[in-house]
Parts: structure tokens; sequence; C-alpha cells
């Protein structure tokens, strides 16, 4: 599963800034993708965007299930 990210966000030592896309295996990642072991529908980000079906399914059985992204604005959205 993959999403893109509208706020940055952070794992481990990795850190991806708003716009970054996250996938859940290296199998499912595409181009620039940062691989987040641990993504599952209980760690997605705040603001993350389903961009596949599986992200779309665990996206649905995740708390922000029924909300819409937020717009990138303020300090969530700088790449420092």
């Amino acid at each position: 599963m993959r999403f893109k990210l509208q706020q940055a966000f952070h794992f481990g030592s990795v850190r991806v800034p708003a716009g970054g896309t996250i996938a859940d295996s290296q199998a499912n990642a595409v181009g620039k993708d940062h691989v987040f072991t641990g993504l599952n529908a209980n760690t997605i980000p705040y603001g993350a965007v389903p961009l596949d079906g599986s992200a779309t399914t665990a996206f649905n059985a995740s708390r922000w299930a029924g909300t819409s992204p937020p717009q990138p604005s303020g300090v969530q959205s700088i790449d420092a």
C-alpha cells in the first residue's frame, strides 16, 4: 500500500517531507517512496492520502476514515 503525505512525517530516523510518499514494503514502493514496514491501519499518519486499493482499504479501517486530508500549510509542510 502507498500513501502521499500532506504533512511531514517521521518514523525511526527517516523524515518524509510533505508531498513525499510512503509504502508498506519495498515490493509496493515506487520510485523514491520511503518504506515504512510498520505501516498499517493503526499507524497511518494524519494527512495521508491513499494511492492504491490496499491503501484505501487500510485508510477506511483507520481512525481517519471519513475525514478529508488537510491542506499543507505551516510548519507541518516545511522540509527543514
